[in-house]
């Protein structure tokens, strides 16, 4: 079933951090929903698209739907996407990488000020920010975007800096921290692409950008959050060391 707005917000209400990208999409009016309903509003609820993201239980009830979907990336709580690829895997293609125990990290605690120079970015810093923003997909994606989808990922580069969800501390041409939110809501930030250029690395630049980012987002959201990978030591290192803690764990598949 399609689910109304209210019934979506309300669901998502349950667990800000989780449903983050959820209650985004669809407070933005942007992809599709399908839902199942239990006797006191929203069992499950799933984004169908590019992106495939289950929430809540009984999500196995969305195969058909997943099916046809045919998604680039199943991205969710662990129990979730487990429960609905149990389902669904025999009717999609295999997998290029299954990522399971993904820590979600979250704060509503202002770190101390990092002191940098992080600001918004601008159109000017586009052509700057753009090469590290593919190296940053790539790394995390496995995919360089600027290869397979060049003019499209300029333009959703550009449409961040836009809307407000793109920020930046550089030097020169040299990125010494840069990150964007990926969903955005009353209730939760969720960053993503959290960058520093390699030859500027080791340097404290990624702790301060982060003090500095947090402090200035939890002006504005109660809480920031992000999802890392599992294997990814030195961004799990960074994101406890600043005070964020460990608060679910995701899975993703990708296509």
């Amino acid at each position: 079933m399609e689910p109304r707005i209210d019934e979506v917000l309300a669901f998502c209400a349950e667990d800000p951090v989780e449903r983050v990208f959820l209650e985004d999409t669809a407070r933005r009016g942007l992809g599709r929903f399908a839902a199942v309903r239990g006797e006191e509003g929203l069992d499950a609820l799933c984004h169908l698209g590019a992106n495939l993201v289950p929430a809540g239980s009984r999500c196995a009830l969305f195969a058909a739907a997943a099916a046809r979907s045919r998604p680039r990336m199943v991205i969710g709580h662990e129990r979730s996407v487990g429960e609905l690829w149990d389902v669904v895997s025999a009717r999609l293609p295999p997998p290029r990488d299954d990522r399971p125990g993904q820590p979600v990290y979250a704060t509503d605690v202002p770190p101390p000020a990092g002191e940098t120079g992080l600001r918004p970015a601008r159109l000017a810093d586009l052509d700057v920010l753009l090469p590290a923003c593919a190296a940053a997909h790539e790394e995390e994606i496995g995919l360089d975007p600027l290869v397979h989808d060049a003019e499209g990922f300029r333009w959703r580069t550009r449409a961040l800096i836009e809307e407000g969800r793109s920020w930046l501390w550089r030097d020169g041409d040299t990125i010494l921290f840069k990150a964007e939110a990926s969903a955005w809501t009353p209730s939760a930030v969720q960053l993503q692409q959290v960058w520093v250029d390699p030859p500027v690395r080791r340097r404290g630049h990624g702790t301060a950008g982060m003090h500095d980012l947090i402090r200035l987002l939890l002006d504005a959201t109660p809480t920031v959050c992000l999802f890392v990978r599992r294997e990814n030591e030195t961004g799990i290192r960074l994101y406890q060391r600043i005070g964020m803690r460990r608060v679910l764990t995701f899975r993703s598949l990708l296509f």
